[in-house]
């Protein structure tokens, strides 16, 4: 996977920490997306363009505006976003499925209630990247500047 990249478009301080707000290319961030071969997350995104992200700084980084700069995110983080993204979902249609066969509702109540869960899993998952608490989890750090 290529390391995403962004341009930084201001650098403020705020209570003794430097941030800065980043414009991300949607498309360009995966190669895969752009290329119409990515794996789905984004098929909820609100079309395409640029994305703003406020990065906390290393204050051992010297930025400016304009500068262009890797971002990362750690591993255990993009695995729990693809728990959150996939894991619920495919929860929500195997609990769905086995609560129709637990009650004997044959194959077309089966199909039913795992559609149904599979549709929870992914209203719950929508609900939970959008909790503040939850996307504090997933901001990238600034990686390096070129």
């Amino acid at each position: 996977m290529d390391i995403p990249k962004g341009t930084v478009v201001s650098l403020v301080s705020r209570a003794g920490d430097m941030h800065a707000t980043i414009d991300v290319d949607v498309m360009t961030a995966c190669p895969r997306c752009a290329s119409g071969k990515g794996c789905g997350a984004g098929i909820f995104a609100a079309g395409s363009g640029t994305r703003q992200l406020q990065v906390l700084v290393d204050p051992d980084l010297e930025l400016a505006e304009g500068d262009v700069v890797d971002l990362t995110l750690a591993p255990r983080n993009i695995l729990r976003a693809a728990l959150i993204v996939y894991g619920l979902p495919m929860l929500g249609a195997i609990v769905g499925a086995a609560i129709a066969y637990a009650y004997s509702l044959g194959d077309t109540g089966a199909a039913f209630a795992a559609l149904m869960g599979l549709a929870t899993g992914l209203l719950l998952g929508r609900w939970r990247l959008r909790q503040t608490s939850c996307l504090q989890q997933f901001v990238p750090t600034i990686g390096r500047p070129h």
